[in-house]
């Protein structure tokens, strides 16, 4: 929907009189205190009262001071914090009628109706069996004496919203839950880790190193399933094998696996990963667990194995970027659910659909999760992969040349791009050529054959491994055309930001004087600064929000002794205030300035009056946010009119947002969408294979693969030029900009905010 203006929002969306009452429950979940956090915050701003519930539903039914009263300043400073402040607990005197009866008496003494539940499938079915009885546990209050009957008509209607804090993943209707992105954050530097350790004993026969995974707890198994999109993250540390609930391996699995890691051996690698989860089975549904499969590494290759049991390492430490994001959108939009809600509407469940905030009925979701778990029981593992929604898993497994370069800055995430081209290719019978520098090498002839070992290793590694520079090819355009038939390219695929697409609409124009280009081109975006047209995000962007929240966490934790301190943070991005924005909102900051948005000196004075109301405030400055208005000129200017009030400090963070080793996000993101590419790729050489030879000259054989909303879209270049400005290097529609609106809000702004749609559960035809 299109943003309203101030008073019709208000007018429309306003709280006054209504009390939220936020819970956690089951088991915690980093990013839950962001989106408790954003419950309070957006609860507060549109005027209802918010009441924390300690310790989950055991809190309710227990009632007095473990429902407390919310305010602004409850929630400061927690939005790094790991686990959930407010406490969670199981809770067996809910799942009674007496219990859920003390639960309503509760919240009725403080005149609470609308409930908010970050947890589980579990929990939000008891949220929903809780107002289903509602009326009649009101009834009883009223018989028993405890209300009175102008209570009962008063708070006649229980509204329920729901959120999904679990690290599974496991929860139809959403592409992610909130400690997911967390969990593999832990999972993925453990597993770097020990890959790290391996490699240094290369060359003594005697180790050979296998890692298997599990969940435990006081060495028993607990049996969540895992969804299979967390399982693909898993895949992408460079694993060998996979074993997982909903896909059990077929009979005979022992040997094949064996087969394989004895096949990655003779290749050269160093060592072996497989990764094991909780629950899985066979086929006939006996466990497969780490042991298990150490004893048959040991007994049948004579591999010296070590397991590697994560535990509730998982569940800990600070939450990551996508997870304060999601958790503070949700937390927001589940504000704003609870404030349209009727009598007559049924729960539901804010959920995440690619890169929108959608509400869908929640027990329809709860529900299909039920059928998801049933389905496995009743061995139909192929209907329980399709119930879980869409598949993103890509069979790693026609003889063309095709070449994969980098182009632009280096971004995490490339390298692991890289490696799932070259080994979808070679799978698919290409030959992969690597091209070192970009453009700069090509024309230079700095072109090598590739080969399956020869990208081992690469999927954790930052940077760009191949090299990469900002040349664009239309000044060499003849030497490129050259080294292309040198080593008979049939197609090419371009890794990078900007610049890649520029030199994509060059190799297009080039088309017409130089056949060699009539060929399959394809680029994936990969950029820090995400200012690629035609999609939604880039490759390395996630991980440099990771990095710029971690650096804002430390300093906001240098000021931990300061009565008041103000930080001015300048972010990457050119003209793009993507980094400034989104890196702005999960690390709390007040204000995020940035060239999209023209500001002047009454937005800024504005702000520093505003700056005596928060503790430790953080304004970001996208680097070409103003010619006049810098960085330097901001600190100035706060530092001038903050004496005597407050202190100011400045911080440039520069160059280390492109470093560090890639994300789980940009991991996964970059092994996913170049496997895809590389799919289109073997289609569009099979159709344009003519007479001998490729020719290819269409628009659509040139093209961007991008991620809009939730789909993964091939777009023709030629046909995203209209989407872009040249001249400030940004797509003129971006859609993180209905983000910012957000950021205020949780900051005490008076501001508006888009409301999300309904929607619409999906199942994979995967």
């Amino acid at each position: 929907m299109a943003q309203t203006d101030n008073k019709k929002f208000f007018e429309n969306l306003s709280g006054a009189g209504k009390a939220i009452a936020v819970l956690t429950s089951g088991g915690d979940a980093q990013g839950m205190n962001a989106a408790v956090r954003a419950v309070v915050r957006m609860g507060i701003y549109v005027g209802a009262k918010v009441y924390f519930v300690h310790e989950g539903y055991q809190g309710m039914v227990d009632g007095g001071d473990n429902i407390k009263e919310a305010k602004w300043e409850s929630v400061s400073s927690m939005l790094q914090m790991g686990g959930t402040v407010i406490g969670s607990a199981r809770c067996n005197d809910f799942r009674m009628h007496e219990g859920r009866l003390k639960a309503a008496h509760n919240l009725v003494q403080r005149g609470i109706t609308n409930l908010c539940v970050i947890g589980g499938d579990g929990s939000l079915t008891g949220a929903n069996l809780f107002r289903k009885e509602w009326s009649g546990l009101l009834a009883e209050l009223v018989q028993q004496g405890l209300i009175d009957e102008e209570a009962s008509q008063k708070y006649s209607a229980l509204h329920i919203v729901g959120m999904v804090g679990s690290i599974d993943n496991d929860f139809c209707g959403t592409d992610m839950t909130i400690g997911t992105d967390s969990a593999l954050h832990r999972i993925i530097e453990v597993v770097d880790a020990i890959m790290t350790t391996a490699q240094s004993y290369f060359g003594l026969d005697w180790l050979k190193n296998m890692i298997g995974m599990v969940f435990a707890l006081n060495g028993e198994m607990m049996l969540p399933t895992v969804k299979q999109d967390a399982v693909f993250y898993l895949s992408v540390c460079a694993s060998d094998w996979v074993l997982i609930p909903e896909m059990p391996p077929e009979d005979g699995w022992e040997e094949k696996m064996c087969q394989k890691l004895s096949a990655t051996r003779s290749r050269g690698s160093r060592l072996n990963i497989i990764i094991v989860a909780e629950g899985a089975t066979d086929r006939h549904g006996k466990a497969i667990t780490s042991s298990i499969v150490k004893d048959l590494v040991v007994q049948r290759l004579g591999f010296d194995t070590r397991v590697t049991i994560l535990g509730h390492v998982q569940r800990g430490g600070t939450p990551s970027a996508f997870d304060r994001i999601l958790a503070s959108r949700m937390g927001v939009e589940a504000v704003l659910a609870l404030l349209e809600t009727t009598a007559n509407t049924p729960a539901c469940v804010v959920s995440l659909c690619g890169n929108q905030s959608v509400q869908l009925p929640l027990m329809e979701c709860v529900q299909m999760t039920q059928q998801v778990q049933k389905a496995m029981d009743e061995k139909r593992f192929e209907e329980a992969v399709r119930l879980r929604g869409r598949c993103i898993c890509y069979i790693l497994f026609s003889n063309f040349n095709v070449a994969v370069l980098n182009v632009g800055a280096p971004a995490a995430g490339m390298n692991a791009a890289v490696r799932s081209a070259v080994r979808v290719g070679i799978s698919e019978g290409h030959k992969m050529f690597a091209v070192s520098d970009g453009f700069e090498g090509f024309y230079k002839g700095q072109i090598k054959e590739i080969k399956w070992a020869d990208v081992g290793g690469w999927t954790g590694q930052g940077g760009s491994l191949l090299g990469t520079k900002r040349t664009l090819p239309a000044k060499h355009i003849d030497k490129i055309a050259e080294q292309m038939r040198k080593y008979n390219i049939n197609a090419l695929l371009v890794i990078g930001g900007f610049e890649a697409l520029e030199c994509l609409l060059q190799l297009y124009e080039a088309r017409s004087s130089y056949e060699e280009f009539c060929i399959p081109l394809c680029m994936l975006p990969a950029t820090i600064s995400n200012n690629v047209p035609g999609t939604n995000l880039s490759i390395g962007a996630d991980t440099a929000l990771n990095a710029i929240v971690e650096t804002c966490d430390r300093i906001k934790q240098s000021a931990s002794g300061t009565k008041h301190r103000v930080f001015i943070i300048e972010t990457m991005g050119g003209y793009c205030g993507y980094l400034a924005s989104v890196g702005g909102l999960a690390a709390g900051a007040d204000a995020a300035y940035i060239f999209e948005e023209p500001f002047d000196i009454r937005e800024l004075q504005s702000n520093v009056e505003h700056l005596t109301e928060t503790i430790h405030p953080c304004f970001y400055v996208n680097e070409n946010s103003n010619e006049n208005y810098t960085t330097d000129f901001i600190y100035q200017l706060y530092s001038e009119e903050g004496k005597g009030v407050f202190d100011c400090r400045k911080n440039v963070l520069g160059h280390m947002q492109q470093g560090g080793a890639p994300s789980p996000f940009d991991r996964n993101f970059g092994t996913k969408i170049a496997a895809k590419a590389m799919q289109w790729i073997s289609k569009k050489l099979n159709e344009s294979y003519r007479k001998g030879r490729v020719f290819a000259n269409t628009e659509d054989s040139a093209c961007l693969l991008g991620m809009r909303q939730r789909a993964m879209v091939f777009q023709p270049v030629v046909q995203l030029r209209d989407e872009t400005d040249f001249v400030h290097r940004i797509p003129k529609e971006q859609w993180w900009l209905k983000l910012r609106p957000l950021m205020k809000i949780l900051a005490k702004y008076k501001t508006s905010y888009d409301i999300s749609d309904s929607g619409q559960l999906e199942h994979s035809t995967v």
